[in-house]
């Protein structure tokens, strides 16, 4: 996979793309990931990316031609494949497992962090295939949520993972959140973990785990539990 990531802030966004299982992934060829700084494209010495929005207003608003150049910029170099383009807001789609599998499955994924007050809305229309939000507060730059999603989607492809069927168990991926989990000793201050895990039964240990995860979806999300019960046919019993 190529992922480009358009940005103020490259070094900062590059340091923590640069740490554990996203530099092994690098590393191992199974992802390129670039950045790209924004202010090369402004079209003024000063590197000037932003402007006071018309209307007035507080706040000032990303222009649309640095990004429209760097976008250029990046489809001159590379013409293909063609990039899925996002931008990161607090106006776009909510970020989630499954879309992040969805995005796991495109060769090219370009990111525009957003910042200021947002982006052109020409520039949007034009430039810009996907709004992506990470969850319903604001951050001081898209650079972070840059971030959140190309962990969750390179962790995805393949050979990333030492075990594929670890990224199956996660969270979300089976609509239900996950299951307790316990590790040596087996005495630790006192405590220890459920027996049916020590049993060496994997037929009862898969259905304690199974309980487990649907227990932890209806007492913490039970909205995510009754969607997953209305993919099964069911209904809640509250």
């Amino acid at each position: 996979m190529i992922i480009e990531i358009i940005t103020l802030f490259p070094d900062g966004v590059r340091t923590m793309l640069s740490e554990s299982m996203l530099a092994r992934a690098q590393n191992a060829g199974a992802v390129d990931i670039e950045y790209v700084q924004l202010r090369k494209f402004a079209t003024d010495k000063h590197g000037t990316v932003d402007d006071k929005p018309f209307g007035g207003g507080p706040g000032m608003v990303l222009k649309a031609e640095p990004v429209a150049r760097a976008l250029e910029h990046l489809s001159e170099k590379r013409p293909t494949p063609k990039p899925r383009v996002l931008y990161t807001s607090p106006q776009g789609r909510r970020f989630d497992q499954a879309h992040a599998e969805e995005l796991a499955g495109e060769q090219r994924i370009t990111i525009l962090c957003g910042h200021y007050k947002g982006l052109d809305q020409r520039a949007l229309d034009t430039l810009i295939d996907e709004e992506v939000s990470i969850g319903d507060f604001i951050l001081t730059g898209g650079e972070p949520a840059a971030v959140v999603i190309v962990d969750a989607v390179v962790r995805l492809l393949p050979g990333v993972l030492g075990d594929p069927e670890s990224a199956r168990g996660d969270s979300f991926t089976r609509g239900l959140l996950d299951h307790p989990h316990y590790t040596q000793p087996a005495d630790w201050r006192g405590l220890t973990p459920p027996e049916v895990l020590l049993s060496g039964h994997h037929a009862k240990v898969e259905q304690w785990r199974q309980e487990q995860a649907e227990r932890a979806t209806r007492e913490r999300r039970p909205e995510l539990y009754e969607r997953w019960l209305a993919r099964k046919g069911e209904k809640p019993s509250w």
